[in-house]
């Protein structure tokens, strides 16, 4: 299966995936809204998020695959099983002492997640009882992270990517359950034990597919081998580095606790940033991690510099004109998607404000995961982490700065920042390095995509001025109607600009994702 074909595979699945979680997270906030119970919700999900983003949507691949690939070429199909087992137990023991131990100390941990909710208040007691339900996926988000990595190493890719599916299919039905039944009061306790349900079912996809392959575990026990500890001082950099984007966040909740729904609303807003963002970093860890390691053992620079090219074509294409109409659209999109049930027209605005602000980092965090991912593949960890780190202070510094005078937008706007700090920090250490090769395919294809997303812009605001009247229509379907309308004009127009530039051509992208599909 070539590099665009996989890409076409994982990318088509994540977008399924993050389509689901976009009616997921509307049903929640028409459930929750943005208030008291939806803030303790959404603080009490950092820890299974931070997982999630950590472990189970692909970013242990970073770590994983290059030693699994290696081990496997040296010491053959049980030396690899050997190892995965090994992993397997390691990871499932850890998480399973630590989903524990947050569940007994868990009003100190959200005292620690949330520190502007009062301890005696509705929020801080909610954001406990949620806690204790849900943190029990960081166990079940290690055993999902070590099966979907054995399978993205032996080329399986697509039962890797769909498990995802499987997790926000299962949310869907929680959310679907509480409102049908109207029982809103405990919708937040019923919400986070799904978390837990939904990555049972996640991991039962993938061990199903896993079960096939020859060199699959059959067996768990923790030997901590030579090469398991190796894995596993080379796996935290790597993941603290992937899951930067996450623990981000979790600094904006810290800080936004201290005002009412300022929670609710910077998570919504990430919800939707996490979108295109979300399909660059597992393709790319999925995809090319694999591609780059293989190359690099094959000694082949040619192929090395293509798949690097590609997947910074791909990071960009479709990170240019997503920032692009997430920046324009703001309001739109979140209007439509979640203002219904207790979300009001003072929630949308409030959201509009956090996803243009924050959209605009979009590019650098897109770029940040194709520059770590060269590094992972020659499994170098510590890169990557550091230029992350410096991207979290960044943030954390821009959010205490702009938070007093800005709010929750200022917040959005730091994350946006950070996203650039670690990628131009990386991609300096890249080309000094002499890691990072571009070839002249790229440096051609790269402005014509810049032009293309101008042509977008050009062709949304338009839009917007002729139907500013119809914007202003209060029904449900009317607004969805108008956005699909809004959406669908301004990638028409992407895409017919990428083929008339020369890009790429419409029926190759149509044949690369049925393929993939």
């Amino acid at each position: 299966m070539s590099l665009a074909r996989k890409v076409a595979t994982v990318g088509t699945a994540t977008l399924f995936s993050r389509l689901l979680g976009f009616v997921r997270d509307a049903g929640i906030a028409a459930v929750l809204g943005a208030g008291v119970l939806s803030d303790a919700f959404f603080a009490a999900l950092q820890i299974a998020n931070l997982f999630r983003r950590l472990l189970a949507e692909g970013a242990l691949n970073s770590a994983f695959v290059p030693m699994w690939t290696r081990i496997r070429h040296d010491d053959g199909a049980d030396g690899a099983r050997c190892f995965g087992e090994d992993v397997l137990a390691t990871m499932l023991v850890a998480l399973a002492l630590f989903a524990l131990a947050c569940v007994a100390l868990a009003p100190v941990v959200v005292h620690i997640l949330a520190p502007g909710f009062a301890a005696t208040g509705e929020r801080f007691a909610h954001a406990v009882a949620y806690l204790r339900l849900s943190v029990p996926y960081a166990a079940v988000a290690g055993l999902v992270a070590v099966v979907a990595a054995i399978l993205n190493a032996e080329g399986r890719v697509a039962a890797a990517a769909f498990g995802v599916v499987a997790f926000n299919s299962v949310m869907i039905l929680a959310v679907a359950a509480v409102a049908l039944t109207r029982q809103s009061d405990h919708a937040g306790r019923v919400l986070s034990f799904a978390v837990v349900v939904a990555g049972l079912a996640q991991f039962a996809l993938v061990a199903g597919a896993a079960a096939r392959l020859p060199g699959s575990p059959r067996r768990l026990q923790v030997t901590f081998h030579p090469q398991t500890r190796r894995f596993f001082a080379k796996v935290l950099p790597g993941v603290i580095a992937a899951g930067m984007p996450q623990l981000t966040l979790m600094v904006g909740v810290i800080i936004a606790s201290a005002a009412p729904a300022a929670v609710s609303w910077l998570t919504y807003a990430s919800r939707l940033y996490e979108l295109p963002l979300g399909v660059v970093s597992v393709a790319i860890a999925s995809v090319l991690v694999p591609a780059v390691a293989a190359s690099l053992r094959g000694g082949n620079r040619a192929r090395i510099a293509g798949a690097q090219s590609r997947a910074v074509e791909i990071a960009l294409a479709l990170a240019l004109p997503a920032a692009a109409a997430f920046a324009l659209l703001a309001a739109p999109i979140a209007g439509g998607l979640f203002e219904r049930g207790a979300f009001g027209p003072q929630d949308t605005a409030a959201v509009a404000a956090a996803l243009a602000a924050i959209s605009t980092g979009l590019p650098g965090h897109a770029l940040e995961k194709v520059f770590g991912a060269v590094c992972f593949a020659r499994e170098d960890t510590r890169t990557p982490m550091l230029a992350a780190l410096a991207g979290l202070g960044a943030a954390t510094i821009g959010a205490l700065v702009l938070f007093p005078r800005y709010g929750h937008v200022g917040i959005a706007a730091a994350i946006a920042i950070s996203g650039w700090v670690g990628a131009t920090l990386l991609g300096f250490v890249l080309v000094r390095r002499r890691w990072l090769h571009i070839d002249r395919v790229a440096w051609r294809r790269l402005p014509r995509i810049a032009v293309a997303t101008a042509l977008m812009a050009c062709a949304i605001i338009a839009a917007q001025a002729l139907l500013a009247p119809a914007l202003g229509a209060t029904g449900m379907l009317a607004r969805l109607v108008l956005l699909i309308a809004l959406v669908t004009g301004g990638l028409g127009v992407y895409l017919a600009g990428l083929q008339l530039l020369g890009v790429a051509r419409l029926g190759d992208l149509v044949t690369a994702v049925r393929r993939g599909i």
